[in-house]
């Protein structure tokens, strides 16, 4: 292969490499929420789901009380926003649930789970996730998205 031709080649090659780098996605520097305990000693995350690119939900649960606990933890902390946490026990009279502006998590919110379906969510100014029917064995889970 002549000069003219290896030069050509290699223009060529560092022309694709630099496209592909151009075209790879950058790391997201965005923080992503962490389960922070608030629902206490024992409670272990056994689900948890995103609410959009501002937080995360989670669903705990302590195997010796037999109780569910939802958390919603805000990607970074800030100035108060609405939030809300959910959890209902399939068969229990009514849900729990904490709502208001927070800066940085809503709930925790707790209920008798023992060998029960939950439904659970949780919302971050106008994005919400709600999952129903988790967490019961073999019955699989329904979730919903919503931003408003």
């Amino acid at each position: 292969m002549n000069l003219s031709r290896r030069m050509a080649a290699t223009a060529v090659l560092a022309t694709a490499i630099a496209g592909t780098v151009a075209l790879t996605p950058q790391a997201s520097a965005a923080a992503t929420a962490a389960y922070n305990g608030v629902c206490g000693s024992g409670y272990k995350v056994v689900n948890s789901a995103p609410i959009g690119s501002k937080g995360t939900v989670f669903l705990t649960y302590n195997s010796a009380k037999g109780k569910n606990c939802v958390v919603t933890v805000r990607n970074t902390t800030g100035t108060a926003v609405p939030m809300f946490a959910y959890l209902y026990v399939q068969g229990a009279d009514e849900s729990a649930e904490d709502g208001g502006a927070y800066t940085s998590y809503a709930g925790p919110v707790y209920g008798d789970g023992r060998g029960k379906c939950v439904d659970w969510a949780g919302g971050i100014e106008n994005q919400s996730t709600w999952t129903y029917g988790s967490n019961c064995g073999s019955l699989k889970a329904h979730r919903v998205t919503k931003g408003w």
